[in-house]
């Protein structure tokens, strides 16, 4: 399972095991001594009528008591929060008609554990010195933290690659919507490459979520990277989507887009929801929500007004002040803030472009 397929369930549950966590530590130390151990976080019903034998505890959770208890045979059970120990040496008694693909009892019982109850356990295996984590139907194995973060570091020069390759993209993007020369093609390698930025970004994330306190300067690299493209990547869809109100359907398409996919501009086109989806060389005309956001103190509400009223980009940038003061809420101060706005940004767009 990679950390694009991570659902938040898992990640959650990760949360809690990430390093800097007092659990965390205290599984640390058992790994270390190879003794191996068996637990179960959550102390509802559901659990503890699958429980016998053992003995009470409710004292607070330390990695040094977490520790101890492991050396026992049995189970320990903490609370739903991961903050107490509840009982220890505990014997679990799932359902052995529950599925698992499990082989060793320790982790057999506890994938049924899991199953049964939707509780998270947690298995660290004695021989093989490795924790397994169920969550429900998912089984996930926790990594060297140094492994991780090595890992992690080469992503993030991966993303910065793919970052400044988009970014190029819709600069150019941007000069085609000024001059009304925008084809199908453009939109669909500006839209992969968003895509393929985002999943990047969102591996790195769970990444930084395992790696807890040991990630803090890799979500700061990844805050800084992925920084404006979620909104631009929204916008786009929102200019060229087939219908308006198709924005959502439109990104969920591409997200089920597989990595081959997404290099396919028919492909990623398609998912903008056309009828008959256009080639690569088939004009496209933008609504201007993206050009629009671009200038300053312009209100969301007078961005839909005026693409409501001009219905597209070019006709926006055509507007005469007096027509653009004609649309609700835009006074004869704002229409001239819009003009000499969309000005300066044409402006910019193509200077930026200049060799």
């Amino acid at each position: 399972m990679t950390a694009e397929e991570r659902p938040d369930a898992l990640l959650a549950a990760l949360r809690r095991l990430a390093p800097g966590t007092r659990l965390r530590e205290g599984l640390d130390q058992i790994l270390r001594a190879r003794t191996g151990a068996l637990i179960v976080v959550g102390d509802g019903p559901e659990v503890m009528e699958l429980c016998s034998g053992g003995f009470e505890l409710d004292v607070e959770l330390t990695p040094a008591h977490l520790y101890e208890l492991a050396k026992m045979d049995g189970a320990i059970i903490l609370s739903s929060d991961a903050r107490r120990i509840v009982r220890a040496n505990v014997h679990l008694i799932p359902d052995p008609r529950v599925l698992s693909f499990e082989t060793g009892i320790r982790h057999r019982t506890a994938e049924r554990m899991a199953r049964q109850t939707g509780a998270l356990v947690i298995a660290i295996s004695q021989r093989r010195n490795v924790i397994t984590v169920y969550r429900g139907e998912l089984r996930y194995v926790l990594r060297d933290p140094a492994l991780m973060l090595a890992k992690a570091n080469q992503a993030l020069g991966t993303l910065e690659r793919y970052r400044a390759v988009f970014l190029q993209a819709l600069g150019h993007l941007t000069v085609l919507e000024f001059e009304d020369l925008v084809t199908a093609g453009d939109v669909a390698s500006v839209l992969g490459r968003a895509e393929q930025v985002r999943r990047i970004g969102r591996e790195i994330e769970g990444d930084a979520v395992e790696l807890g306190t040991e990630g803090r300067l890799v979500r700061l690299q990844l805050d800084e990277l992925r920084s404006g493209v979620d909104e631009e990547y929204r916008l786009v869809i929102r200019d060229y989507v087939a219908d308006p109100d198709g924005e959502g359907e439109a990104m969920l398409a591409l997200r089920r887009l597989s990595p081959e996919e997404l290099t396919d501009r028919r492909a990623v086109v398609r998912c903008l929801g056309y009828a008959a989806p256009p080639d690569d060389e088939t004009p496209l005309t933008p609504r201007g929500y993206r050009i629009l956001h671009k200038v300053p103190r312009l209100p969301a509400a007078v961005i839909e007004n005026l693409v409501r009223r001009f219905g597209n980009l070019p006709r926006i940038l055509a507007a005469t002040v007096d027509q653009l003061d004609a649309v609700e809420g835009i006074g004869s101060v704002r229409a001239r803030t819009i003009k000499d706005g969309l000005r300066r940004l044409q402006d910019q767009a193509f200077l930026e472009r200049r060799p």
